[in-house]
Order: structure tokens, then C-alpha cells, then sequence
């Protein structure tokens, strides 16, 4: 009965927690302490682990609650239940984007819309990139160059497309080539 207490109160702090594992911290508090199941002081505790373990700070959180309640399987199956319901809303809308893709591919309108959501995406990326330029980060010149040479390839296929661009703006190459840049000009000793 206790699991699916823990399934039940998971799932549900999953599908209706938005703005990441601080704001969901909340709703798992209130639900936890409601059941009874920790007492306020215990889950400040298992919060400020939550923080210091590497990962999401809701995954660990509910993994943390649900290891201290339900042994193993309660931590397995309230990960689970956290994640299900971003894992089933996902799963829908990329087979509502699949069905709409073969529906109406060759559909001048679906394909101007699509067209303009890339430029829609790409400018939520730079405006996240902006707020990342700072001059601890920035530092001199190169950084600048490196920054400036992915963002030409990461928007380039948008506007060629062919294999070449496809090949080079491929985030992962582009992020490992930076990454490689990085390294060989600031951490090699000099």
C-alpha cells in the first residue's frame, strides 16, 4: 500500500511541479510531512543533500524520500512517477508533431510555420547565451571568436542546407570543437 502511496503522490507532484526542483521542492514537503511519512526537520535535511549529490535536485529529492520510506524500490518508483508524466507529455506531442509532419508535409503554411519556430528557438538560445556573456566568461578576444564561429554554425543550415552544413552544425561536433578550443588555448600551459 505504501508504494502506491509513494507511485500515487510522486506522479502527481510530477505532472503538476513546474519551474524545477527548487519550486517542486515545496509540493514535496507539503505532501510528505502531510502523509506523515518525515518530519519537517528530515526533509530539510534530505533538501540540503538533494543539493550537494550531482543531478536534478527534484530527482534527488524524491529518490532521497523515497529510499528513506520504501527502502530501494520506493526510490526507484518515485524517480519513476517524477518523471513519468514529463516523460508521457513529451512522447504525445512528438507524435502529435510526427503526425502533423507527414500530414501536411508540402503544405506551404505548416512549413513556413516550422520555418519561423527554428528562428523562434534560435532566439531563445542566444537571448540564454546573452545572459551567459559576462566578463568572467568572456575573457578576451578568442572567447568572443569561438562564441561568435558557433552561432554562425549552429544557424547556418537554417539558411543553406546541404550535407556540408549538415555535418558541420551538428551540436555535438560544434560543442566538442569548442571544448577542444577551449582546452588548447586556456588550460595547456603556456
Amino acid at each position: 500500500m505504501i508504494y502506491w502511496q509513494l507511485f500515487y503522490t510522486f506522479f502527481k507532484i510530477g505532472l503538476f511541479g513546474f519551474g524545477g526542483g527548487m519550486a517542486i521542492f515545496s509540493l514535496i514537503q507539503m505532501e510528505v510531512v502531510q502523509h506523515g511519512w518525515l518530519t519537517p526537520e528530515e526533509i530539510v535535511d534530505i533538501m540540503a543533500i538533494s543539493q550537494v549529490t550531482p543531478g536534478p535536485i527534484g530527482i534527488n529529492c524524491a529518490t532521497y524520500v523515497g529510499y528513506t520510506i520504501g527502502g530501494f524500490w520506493g526510490s526507484v518508483l518515485t524517480t519513476f512517477a517524477l518523471v513519468l508524466p514529463s516523460l508521457i507529455i513529451m512522447l504525445s506531442v512528438c507524435k502529435a508533431y510526427f503526425w502533423l509532419n507527414k500530414r501536411f508535409q508540402g503544405n506551404p503554411y505548416f512549413e513556413q510555420t516550422l520555418r519561423m519556430l527554428r528562428f523562434t528557438v534560435i532566439g531563445l538560445i542566444a537571448s540564454a547565451a546573452l545572459m551567459l556573456m559576462k566578463p568572467t566568461t568572456f575573457i578576451d578576444p578568442i572567447s568572443w571568436i569561438i562564441f561568435g564561429l558557433v552561432a554562425f554554425f549552429t544557424v547556418l543550415p537554417n539558411f543553406y542546407k546541404n550535407k556540408v552544413t549538415e555535418i558541420i552544425s551538428h551540436p555535438i561536433l560544434l560543442i566538442s570543437l569548442a571544448g577542444l578550443a577551449g582546452y588548447f588555448i586556456y588550460a595547456l600551459p603556456q
